[in-house]
């Protein structure tokens, strides 16, 4: 028997007006190509007050920046003889200097991040801290490794002192901060060297603006002090301590507390 004309008439209504739905659950929407590839290539976000430079399309156009300074034979010359021992000499200083406030210590089991060819591991053992390494993207035996210091390659709560003068060519700020955390014991010690009134060099992916981003990044670790320095092309020192589990505890228990 055929539907009354009234009936036929609200299902093909019914019918036209679900067929929208329809297409949009068997064609779902691409995203348009540039957008993809947009997001794909969308820079990192750092927290304000450090803005990431321009030009990275992806990690590996980063790293081979990187690589045209670290291995530029005239520069790893320079770096191995006439800078070699005036470097040295100013690096023992600052350490001598934390050696004074008892933030570093002949037993300390030391990392430099981003080394280059080792100037300031050689300092820290001519100041007597003996068991020192340095980490780089080129390594240069016996005092400087192959790693990444977006990623490094030790085990978590290694070292008692990380000390380094790079954090300008970190192009993920957080992830440069964090591996630091991570390798240091609690109680540990960073010294960071970093340009804040004056602009790093030409390959440099970041650039700091405050050392506030720099404390609110180290979300585990308290500020011992900062001071001016004058550290080839570096104007502020900022030294960090690594929280013990028992005062993290503690401090994140008082923070849900306020909220």
């Amino acid at each position: 028997m055929n539907p009354k004309p009234p009936v036929l008439k609200y299902m093909l209504a019914s019918l036209f007006l679900s067929l929208p739905l329809f297409l949009f659950l068997l064609f779902p929407l691409q995203k348009n190509p540039s957008t993809a590839a947009a997001t794909f290539l969308r820079r990192p976000q750092p927290p304000p007050g450090i803005r990431i430079r321009p030009g990275y399309t992806s990690y590996e156009t980063y790293i081979q920046r990187q690589l045209n300074k670290t291995q530029n034979p005239k520069l790893r010359r320079i770096w191995r003889t006439r800078d070699w021992d005036r470097k040295v000499v100013v690096f023992s200083r600052f350490f001598r200097a934390l050696q004074s406030k008892r933030l570093l210590s002949n037993e300390s089991k030391a990392l430099c991040v981003g080394a280059r060819v080792g100037q300031e591991v050689e300092a820290l053992r001519r100041v007597g801290v003996s068991d020192s390494i340095g980490i780089d993207l080129v390594p240069s035996p016996p005092l400087v490794v192959k790693g990444d210091f977006h990623a490094q390659p030790f085990d978590d709560a290694t070292f008692d002192f990380e000390f380094s003068n790079v954090f300008d060519h970190a192009l993920y700020p957080d992830k440069f901060v964090g591996e630091i955390e991570r390798t240091l014991k609690p109680g540990g010690v960073c010294a960071l060297h970093v340009a804040v009134s004056r602009r790093s060099d030409k390959y440099s992916a970041n650039d700091l603006f405050s050392v506030a981003p720099l404390v609110d990044m180290f979300r585990g670790s308290e500020v011992v002090y900062t001071r001016k320095v004058d550290g080839f092309g570096l104007d502020t020192e900022i030294v960090f301590r690594k929280k013990n589990k028992d005062t993290a505890t503690a401090t994140e228990s008082v923070a849900k507390g306020l909220r």
